[in-house]
């Protein structure tokens, strides 16, 4: 591990330096993930995508791309499109991005289960904001909104995300 690595416990994240208290899912952490199981999976993942509403915050960093009303990310694992970005209208199960809430104001993408998905595995274990400290999710790794802002400003594509059992 690295000081550029993001280490995520069930007790907190380290990063560059810097230790930020985050909420992971509310299945804990786990070393068998599967879909709907609220866990987030441990193992070293990657950043590899930056998404972002672009009527709320400025673009965090050069690579994020802008949110608009019709994206989507599909999680039917039945679906040809299970852990993709898709547009709306679309009639599989899914997940919308642009939210009335700030959650996915501020979303990095990780390649759990992706972009060659394994049905049933899993879908979007995201990094995004909370909804209040230390409030689970659905399997996703969470920051306050000003720490989420800081890690997405200093992450680069690959940065590795590390979670610990």
């Amino acid at each position: 591990m690295t000081p550029e690595d993001i280490v995520v416990t069930r007790w907190g994240a380290r990063y560059m330096g810097g230790v930020f208290p985050c909420s992971i899912g509310k299945g804990g952490i786990s070393d068998d993930k599967r879909e709907g199981d609220g866990a987030t999976p441990a193992g070293r993942h990657h950043i590899v995508g930056m998404l972002y509403r672009p009527d709320r915050i400025v673009q965090p960093a050069p690579w994020a791309i802008p949110i608009g009303p019709t994206d989507l990310w599909s999680d039917a694992p039945n679906d040809p499109s299970y852990n993709q970005m898709v547009r709306a209208p679309y009639e599989s199960s899914h997940e919308a991005l642009r939210r009335a809430d700030p959650l996915y104001d501020l979303v990095m993408l990780t390649d759990w289960n992706y972009p060659d998905a394994v049905a049933g595995r899993g879908s979007a274990i995201f990094i995004h904001r909370w909804r209040k400290p230390r409030h689970p999710t659905e399997g996703c790794v969470a920051f306050s909104a000003p720490d989420l802002l800081w890690v997405a400003q200093n992450v680069r594509p690959g940065t590795r995300l590390i979670v610990k059992p």
